[in-house]
Protein backbone atom coordinates (compact mmCIF):
# COMPACT_ATOMS: atom_id res chain seq x y z
CA UNK A 1 0.00 0.00 0.00
CA UNK A 2 0.80 3.18 -0.54
CA UNK A 3 2.85 5.71 2.56
CA UNK A 4 0.96 8.37 3.15
CA UNK A 5 2.24 9.54 5.77
CA UNK A 6 3.65 13.60 5.10
CA UNK A 7 6.02 15.53 7.24
CA UNK A 8 5.64 19.57 7.67
CA UNK A 9 9.04 19.97 8.91
CA UNK A 10 8.36 19.15 12.72
CA UNK A 11 5.07 18.06 12.55
CA UNK A 12 4.36 14.57 11.07
CA UNK A 13 0.89 13.16 9.89
CA UNK A 14 -0.45 10.07 9.43
CA UNK A 15 -1.89 10.94 5.79
CA UNK A 16 -2.50 14.87 4.83
CA UNK A 17 -5.74 15.14 4.86
CA UNK A 18 -6.96 17.25 7.28
CA UNK A 19 -10.10 19.04 8.82
CA UNK A 20 -10.28 22.63 8.67
CA UNK A 21 -10.83 25.22 11.36
CA UNK A 22 -14.83 26.21 12.11
CA UNK A 23 -16.03 23.31 9.78
CA UNK A 24 -15.60 20.44 12.32
CA UNK A 25 -16.68 21.77 15.50
CA UNK A 26 -14.68 20.33 18.59
CA UNK A 27 -15.17 16.92 16.71
CA UNK A 28 -17.71 15.72 19.18
CA UNK A 29 -20.44 17.69 16.08
CA UNK A 30 -19.17 14.73 13.69
CA UNK A 31 -18.62 11.36 15.49
CA UNK A 32 -21.04 9.77 13.56
CA UNK A 33 -20.09 10.26 10.90
CA UNK A 34 -16.41 10.07 10.73
CA UNK A 35 -13.64 7.67 12.15
CA UNK A 36 -11.21 9.89 13.53
CA UNK A 37 -8.39 7.47 13.13
CA UNK A 38 -8.66 7.69 9.62
CA UNK A 39 -7.63 11.32 9.42
CA UNK A 40 -4.58 13.08 9.25
CA UNK A 41 -5.39 15.54 12.36
CA UNK A 42 -8.47 18.13 12.96
CA UNK A 43 -7.68 21.51 13.52
CA UNK A 44 -10.95 22.51 16.10
CA UNK A 45 -12.71 26.47 15.91
CA UNK A 46 -10.28 29.14 16.67
CA UNK A 47 -10.45 30.00 20.26
CA UNK A 48 -9.59 33.47 21.44
CA UNK A 49 -8.11 34.68 24.68
CA UNK A 50 -11.61 35.74 25.89
CA UNK A 51 -15.33 34.25 25.23
CA UNK A 52 -16.48 35.40 22.30
CA UNK A 53 -20.30 36.02 20.73
CA UNK A 54 -19.61 36.51 17.71
CA UNK A 55 -21.76 38.56 14.66
CA UNK A 56 -24.95 39.41 14.78
CA UNK A 57 -27.25 37.31 12.44
CA UNK A 58 -27.82 36.33 10.03
CA UNK A 59 -24.30 34.69 9.59
CA UNK A 60 -24.19 32.50 6.55
CA UNK A 61 -25.64 32.64 3.32
CA UNK A 62 -25.45 30.46 0.15
CA UNK A 63 -23.94 31.74 -3.00
CA UNK A 64 -23.44 30.35 -6.76
CA UNK A 65 -20.75 27.18 -5.92
CA UNK A 66 -19.98 28.53 -2.28
CA UNK A 67 -20.76 30.05 1.32
CA UNK A 68 -20.27 33.39 2.78
CA UNK A 69 -19.94 32.94 6.32
CA UNK A 70 -19.77 36.24 9.25
CA UNK A 71 -19.44 33.79 12.09
CA UNK A 72 -17.00 36.34 14.07
CA UNK A 73 -14.90 33.36 15.84
CA UNK A 74 -17.98 32.99 18.36
CA UNK A 75 -16.22 30.80 21.31
CA UNK A 76 -15.71 30.15 24.59
CA UNK A 77 -12.12 31.40 24.83
CA UNK A 78 -9.10 29.65 25.46
CA UNK A 79 -9.68 28.42 29.26
CA UNK A 80 -12.92 26.52 28.27
CA UNK A 81 -10.81 24.76 25.29
CA UNK A 82 -8.40 23.86 27.91
CA UNK A 83 -10.45 22.62 30.22
CA UNK A 84 -13.59 21.07 28.19
CA UNK A 85 -12.28 20.34 25.02
CA UNK A 86 -8.83 19.41 24.76
CA UNK A 87 -8.77 15.77 26.85
CA UNK A 88 -11.85 14.63 24.42
CA UNK A 89 -9.53 15.67 21.09
CA UNK A 90 -6.46 14.32 22.22
CA UNK A 91 -7.72 10.79 22.11
CA UNK A 92 -9.34 10.64 19.00
CA UNK A 93 -6.45 8.90 17.80
CA UNK A 94 -4.79 11.20 15.40
CA UNK A 95 -2.95 14.65 15.81
CA UNK A 96 -4.59 17.97 16.71
CA UNK A 97 -4.02 20.83 15.69
CA UNK A 98 -5.19 23.78 18.00
CA UNK A 99 -5.83 27.54 16.16
CA UNK A 100 -5.56 30.48 17.59
CA UNK A 101 -6.48 33.98 16.66
CA UNK A 102 -6.00 37.42 19.24
CA UNK A 103 -6.40 41.03 18.64
CA UNK A 104 -2.31 41.57 18.79
CA UNK A 105 0.79 39.94 19.02
CA UNK A 106 0.82 39.55 22.81
CA UNK A 107 -2.45 37.84 22.70
CA UNK A 108 -0.93 35.20 20.16
CA UNK A 109 2.26 35.29 22.56
CA UNK A 110 0.19 33.90 25.91
CA UNK A 111 -2.34 31.70 24.03
CA UNK A 112 0.60 30.34 22.45
CA UNK A 113 2.47 29.54 25.64
CA UNK A 114 -0.93 28.69 27.88
CA UNK A 115 -0.98 25.98 25.14
CA UNK A 116 2.26 24.35 26.12
CA UNK A 117 0.08 23.07 29.46
CA UNK A 118 -1.50 20.75 26.86
CA UNK A 119 0.92 18.21 25.74
CA UNK A 120 -1.28 16.17 23.97
CA UNK A 121 -1.58 18.44 21.08
CA UNK A 122 0.49 18.35 17.75
CA UNK A 123 0.78 21.88 16.49
CA UNK A 124 -0.31 25.55 16.57
CA UNK A 125 -2.18 27.15 13.64
CA UNK A 126 -2.30 31.02 14.04
CA UNK A 127 -5.69 32.62 12.15
CA UNK A 128 -3.93 35.97 11.40
CA UNK A 129 -6.41 35.95 8.46
CA UNK A 130 -10.11 35.45 9.84
CA UNK A 131 -11.60 38.24 7.39
CA UNK A 132 -14.83 39.15 8.83
CA UNK A 133 -13.83 40.29 12.51
CA UNK A 134 -11.89 43.61 12.88
CA UNK A 135 -8.77 41.44 15.11
CA UNK A 136 -6.35 39.26 12.94
CA UNK A 137 -7.15 40.06 8.69
CA UNK A 138 -4.71 42.76 9.60
CA UNK A 139 -1.59 40.94 10.70
CA UNK A 140 -1.85 38.55 7.74
CA UNK A 141 -1.74 41.48 5.14
CA UNK A 142 1.35 43.17 6.55
CA UNK A 143 4.53 40.97 6.55
CA UNK A 144 6.01 43.31 9.32
CA UNK A 145 2.84 42.10 11.25
CA UNK A 146 2.63 38.61 10.13
CA UNK A 147 6.43 38.03 10.88
CA UNK A 148 6.01 39.66 14.68
CA UNK A 149 3.11 36.89 15.43
CA UNK A 150 4.74 33.88 14.26
CA UNK A 151 8.35 35.28 16.04
CA UNK A 152 6.08 35.78 19.30
CA UNK A 153 4.33 32.71 19.02
CA UNK A 154 7.76 30.51 17.92
CA UNK A 155 9.11 31.76 21.03
CA UNK A 156 6.53 31.49 23.62
CA UNK A 157 6.12 27.28 22.98
CA UNK A 158 7.89 24.26 21.40
CA UNK A 159 5.11 23.04 19.09
CA UNK A 160 5.40 22.94 15.39
CA UNK A 161 3.77 26.81 14.00
CA UNK A 162 1.28 26.88 11.15
CA UNK A 163 0.33 30.74 9.72
CA UNK A 164 -2.92 30.89 8.35
CA UNK A 165 -2.44 33.19 5.52
CA UNK A 166 -5.10 35.26 3.90
CA UNK A 167 -5.80 35.70 -0.07
CA UNK A 168 -7.06 39.27 0.47
CA UNK A 169 -3.62 40.82 -0.52
CA UNK A 170 -1.96 42.24 -3.42
CA UNK A 171 1.59 39.57 -3.03
CA UNK A 172 0.73 36.40 -0.57
CA UNK A 173 4.23 35.61 -1.05
CA UNK A 174 5.83 38.54 0.15
CA UNK A 175 3.31 37.21 3.84
CA UNK A 176 4.86 33.74 3.26
CA UNK A 177 8.50 34.61 3.10
CA UNK A 178 8.07 36.90 6.32
CA UNK A 179 6.22 33.87 7.99
CA UNK A 180 9.26 31.46 7.03
CA UNK A 181 11.71 34.19 8.30
CA UNK A 182 10.16 34.83 11.79
CA UNK A 183 9.81 30.36 12.29
CA UNK A 184 6.82 28.95 10.83
CA UNK A 185 6.96 25.48 10.02
CA UNK A 186 4.50 25.76 7.59
CA UNK A 187 1.63 27.84 6.08
CA UNK A 188 -2.10 27.43 5.63
CA UNK A 189 -2.41 28.69 2.02
CA UNK A 190 -5.76 30.06 2.27
CA UNK A 191 -8.33 31.35 4.09
CA UNK A 192 -11.67 32.73 2.55
CA UNK A 193 -12.28 35.49 0.64
CA UNK A 194 -14.07 38.82 1.11
CA UNK A 195 -17.15 38.92 -0.13
CA UNK A 196 -20.83 40.37 0.27
CA UNK A 197 -24.45 39.92 -0.43
CA UNK A 198 -26.70 42.27 -0.69
CA UNK A 199 -31.18 42.18 -0.60
CA UNK A 200 -30.99 44.79 -3.50
CA UNK A 201 -34.76 45.09 -2.86
CA UNK A 202 -34.42 46.26 0.12
CA UNK A 203 -31.24 48.08 -0.06
CA UNK A 204 -29.31 46.10 2.42
CA UNK A 205 -27.16 43.40 3.33
CA UNK A 206 -27.84 40.03 3.68
CA UNK A 207 -25.15 39.10 6.41
CA UNK A 208 -25.37 40.63 9.96
CA UNK A 209 -21.59 42.30 9.77
CA UNK A 210 -22.09 43.19 6.34
CA UNK A 211 -18.84 41.47 5.21
CA UNK A 212 -18.07 37.94 5.04
CA UNK A 213 -15.85 35.03 3.65
CA UNK A 214 -16.14 33.09 0.85
CA UNK A 215 -15.28 29.70 1.02
CA UNK A 216 -16.13 26.33 -1.25
CA UNK A 217 -15.96 25.25 -4.80
CA UNK A 218 -16.13 29.01 -6.17
CA UNK A 219 -12.97 29.74 -4.66
CA UNK A 220 -10.61 26.52 -5.76
CA UNK A 221 -9.01 28.65 -8.91
CA UNK A 222 -8.00 31.41 -6.89
CA UNK A 223 -6.45 28.54 -3.98
CA UNK A 224 -4.81 26.61 -6.33
CA UNK A 225 -3.00 29.32 -7.96
CA UNK A 226 -1.76 31.08 -4.10
CA UNK A 227 -0.86 27.29 -3.17
CA UNK A 228 1.41 27.42 -6.82
CA UNK A 229 2.52 30.80 -6.50
CA UNK A 230 3.97 30.02 -2.51
CA UNK A 231 5.56 26.91 -3.55
CA UNK A 232 7.85 28.40 -6.29
CA UNK A 233 8.84 31.23 -3.95
CA UNK A 234 9.00 29.86 -0.56
CA UNK A 235 10.98 26.84 1.03
CA UNK A 236 8.08 25.74 3.04
CA UNK A 237 5.81 23.50 3.50
CA UNK A 238 1.88 23.96 2.41
CA UNK A 239 -1.38 23.01 3.23
CA UNK A 240 -3.77 23.24 1.04
CA UNK A 241 -7.15 24.79 1.54
CA UNK A 242 -10.28 26.09 -0.70
CA UNK A 243 -12.86 24.28 -2.41
CA UNK A 244 -11.66 21.02 -1.50
CA UNK A 245 -14.11 18.22 -1.66
CA UNK A 246 -13.35 15.27 -4.14
CA UNK A 247 -10.27 13.40 -5.15
CA UNK A 248 -9.40 15.17 -7.80
CA UNK A 249 -9.41 18.37 -5.66
CA UNK A 250 -6.73 16.90 -3.30
CA UNK A 251 -4.74 15.66 -6.37
CA UNK A 252 -4.39 19.29 -7.69
CA UNK A 253 -3.52 21.26 -4.59
CA UNK A 254 -0.79 17.93 -4.27
CA UNK A 255 0.60 18.20 -7.58
CA UNK A 256 0.43 22.57 -7.01
CA UNK A 257 2.80 22.28 -4.25
CA UNK A 258 1.00 21.55 -1.13
CA UNK A 259 2.12 19.22 1.16
CA UNK A 260 -1.07 18.60 2.80
CA UNK A 261 -4.93 19.65 2.57
CA UNK A 262 -7.87 20.67 4.81
CA UNK A 263 -11.35 20.07 4.40
CA UNK A 264 -13.37 22.97 4.53
CA UNK A 265 -16.75 23.38 3.61
CA UNK A 266 -17.87 20.20 2.50
CA UNK A 267 -18.21 19.24 5.67
CA UNK A 268 -21.24 20.73 6.22
CA UNK A 269 -23.09 18.94 2.93
CA UNK A 270 -20.97 15.73 3.39
CA UNK A 271 -19.60 15.16 7.10
CA UNK A 272 -18.02 11.66 6.00
CA UNK A 273 -16.09 13.50 3.22
CA UNK A 274 -12.75 13.59 4.86
CA UNK A 275 -12.63 10.13 5.84
CA UNK A 276 -13.76 8.89 2.47
CA UNK A 277 -11.22 11.35 0.84
CA UNK A 278 -8.37 9.19 2.62
CA UNK A 279 -9.37 6.00 1.55
CA UNK A 280 -9.45 7.32 -2.19
CA UNK A 281 -6.13 8.92 -2.19
CA UNK A 282 -5.06 5.39 -1.00
CA UNK A 283 -6.59 4.11 -4.08
CA UNK A 284 -5.44 6.53 -6.45
CA UNK A 285 -2.09 6.26 -5.36
CA UNK A 286 -2.30 2.79 -5.88
CA UNK A 287 -3.40 2.94 -9.55
CA UNK A 288 -0.76 5.54 -10.41
CA UNK A 289 1.89 2.72 -9.05
CA UNK A 290 3.31 5.93 -6.65
CA UNK A 291 5.40 4.11 -3.52
CA UNK A 292 4.63 7.62 -1.32
CA UNK A 293 2.10 10.49 -1.63
CA UNK A 294 5.20 13.03 -1.12
CA UNK A 295 6.17 11.51 -4.53
CA UNK A 296 3.88 13.84 -6.28
CA UNK A 297 3.98 16.81 -4.32
CA UNK A 298 5.02 19.92 -6.49
CA UNK A 299 5.06 18.04 -9.46
CA UNK A 300 3.57 20.09 -11.67
CA UNK A 301 4.82 20.41 -15.44
CA UNK A 302 5.68 23.91 -16.73
CA UNK A 303 4.07 25.81 -14.08
CA UNK A 304 6.89 28.76 -14.89
CA UNK A 305 6.07 31.97 -12.67
CA UNK A 306 4.05 34.45 -13.74
CA UNK A 307 5.57 38.00 -14.54
CA UNK A 308 4.23 40.83 -16.04
CA UNK A 309 5.84 40.69 -19.59
CA UNK A 310 6.94 44.08 -20.95
CA UNK A 311 5.00 45.97 -23.15
CA UNK A 312 5.58 46.10 -27.28
CA UNK A 313 7.37 49.06 -28.31
CA UNK A 314 4.86 52.04 -30.38
CA UNK A 315 5.93 51.68 -33.47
Amino acid sequence: MPDLSVTLNRLRLKNPILVASGTFGYAREMQAFVDFRKLGGIIPKTVTPHPRAGNPPPRTVETSSGMLNAIGLDNDGIETFITKHVDYLTSLGTAIIANIAGTNVDDFARMAERLTQCPGLAAVELNISCPNVSCGVDLAQNPDAAFAVVAAARKACDFPIIAKLTPNVTDIVSIARAVHAAGADAVSCVNTFQGMAIDWRRRKPILGNTIGGLSGPAIKPLALRCVWQVAKAVPIPIIGVGGIATIDDVMEFLVAGATAVQIGTANFYNPAGSGQLVDQLDKTLADLGVERVTDIVATLQDGRPFACQPAAANP
